[in-house]
């Protein structure tokens, strides 16, 4: 199978690919994930679950955005924790923004921003939507997809058989995050340091600057109990044929082969 990473083509092959293939981009962060985790969770996520989206459609997959919009106490920790390296809003637009107008130049009209850090969602909608406002046209197309809003609501009942689920806010270096790791790295995964803490009461307001008092010690937000590589291919297998059904209705492609593992 040829090489579908855009960093190790020549500028013949990528250029070749423009025309008939979908462009991936794949968005992360840099921030803490508990006293478990590595400091690139969203990064790694991104890139895993892009490459294997790209596995069953025809795409090349964009050099990873690794640094995020800033992450908020309730969702992700805050800025509280050394390792979270955050962007201004207007950073992560303008950054996003030139990218999306290369590639668009370069001639792709079917772009997939694939998203893994919770708080980069509302900035990347903004930087496509200053680019194509104006296009009157279907095409070029830009579409965001993240993996937490396409997971079924069985597969999210079998993942969470033993603790409660709630919400993707609070599951920011918890079981989904670090089931999922254990999956694609698990040599990455401190099995020993997986705590069993989380914020009991979510607050239902921000402050700036943001409390010590809202994010446990541990910097996780919900339990990280009963996780599993088993369930996190669960998740990953159901959000990507969940984003391969969507894109190819989307993108009128061929039917994909479905990984049903």
């Amino acid at each position: 199978m040829k090489n579908n990473m855009m960093d190790q083509m020549t500028w013949v092959e990528y250029e070749a690919s423009t025309k008939e293939k979908i462009l991936i981009l794949p968005v992360g962060s840099t921030e803490q994930h508990g006293p478990h985790l590595p400091l690139g969770v969203d990064t790694i996520i991104a890139t895993k679950i892009a490459s294997a989206i790209a596995a069953q459609i025809p795409a090349v997959i964009a050099p990873t955005l690794s640094y995020g919009y800033k992450s908020q106490p309730s969702s992700g920790g805050g800025p509280l924790f050394p390792g979270t390296i955050d962007l201004n809003g207007s950073t992560l637009i303008a950054l996003a923004r030139d990218i999306l107008d290369e590639f668009l130049e370069d001639g792709w009209s079917k772009i997939v921003i694939f998203n893994a850090h919770y708080e980069n969602e509302a900035f990347l909608a903004e930087a496509a939507d200053l680019l194509l406002r104006k296009q009157e046209t279907e095409y070029p197309k830009i579409i965001i997809a993240n993996w937490w809003d396409n997971v079924s609501p069985d597969v999210l009942s079998q993942v969470f058989d033993e603790v409660e689920f709630r919400g993707w806010a609070l599951e920011h270096a918890a079981l989904a995050e670090t089931s999922m790791m254990m999956h694609f790295t698990p040599e990455l995964v401190r099995m020993d340091l997986i705590p069993d803490d989380g914020i009991e009461n979510p607050p239902t307001i921000q402050q700036f600057p943001p409390s010590r008092s809202i994010v446990p010690a541990s910097g996780c937000l919900n339990t990280a109990r009963s996780s599993s590589s088993q369930k996190g291919q669960l998740l990953i297998d159901d959000a990507v044929n969940n984003i391969v059904t969507i894109l190819t209705d989307e993108f009128s492609l061929r039917s994909p082969v479905v990984n049903v593992n």
